[in-house]
């Protein structure tokens, strides 16, 4: 008897001395927000000098109102676009568009055959299923081409630099890329600029996604 009870004495101070030399675990970070797609979108500071914002620049309600003043025929089929959207999970969007000339602000994205103009489309999505689902369906009616469908112009995943889920369309006046990158879903629309504004654009918004 007495020995057992020296042995479960020393097992306790073991115990004990265990018990001293272990750190306190270190509480888990807690995850990082999704940025906002308002602040993701095009800013004024990332678009070339000259090219102006439209009105209600920012979360797409506010693009809707503003384009109802304008064209209304547009304004719904945005409606109609963003609602395909939210049907399918999205739970945020926003859009901004820049032109040099503001009566381009009422055309689908700023495009006309001659004013510049840069557009940003953003949709925020519950999960990164959703989001995938979303960008294989389209987003504003483009749609990801099947990879035995490229034409001259049009690349399809990684080689666009923006990730596997991605394609991108170049032709001299209109630029176009359109990705997934976690539980956002982006478009970028480039009417008569070079190649290097579109992809400095397409590459802003993509860093801003987390």
């Amino acid at each position: 008897m007495g020995r057992l009870i020296s042995l479960l004495a020393a097992l306790t101070l073991i115990a004990a001395c265990q018990n001293q030399s272990q750190p306190a675990p270190t509480p888990k970070p807690s995850p990082t927000p999704h940025i906002a797609p308002a602040a993701a979108i095009l800013q004024a500071s990332d678009v070339p000098p000259g090219l102006g914002g439209c009105a209600g620049n920012g979360a797409i309600d506010a693009y809707i109102a503003a384009l109802q003043g304008s064209n209304p025929s547009e304004a719904g089929k945005v409606t109609d676009e963003w609602l395909q959207l939210v049907d399918g999970g999205a739970r945020a969007g926003a859009i901004s568009v820049f032109a040099s000339a503001q009566s381009a602000c009422a055309n689908e994205l700023g495009a006309t055959p001659s004013a510049k103009a840069i557009a940003s489309f953003i949709a925020q999505f519950v999960d990164e299923g959703q989001a995938d689902r979303a960008w294989e369906a389209g987003v504003f009616g483009f749609v990801p081409p099947a990879p035995g469908q490229l034409t001259p112009g049009l690349i399809l995943g990684i080689s666009t630099g923006l990730g596997p889920r991605s394609f991108t369309y170049e032709r001299p006046s209109v630029r176009l890329a359109c990705w997934r990158h976690g539980v956002f879903v982006a478009l970028v629309v480039v009417s008569n600029l070079d190649a290097a504004t579109f992809t400095t654009a397409a590459t802003a918004i993509d860093h801003r996604l987390n």
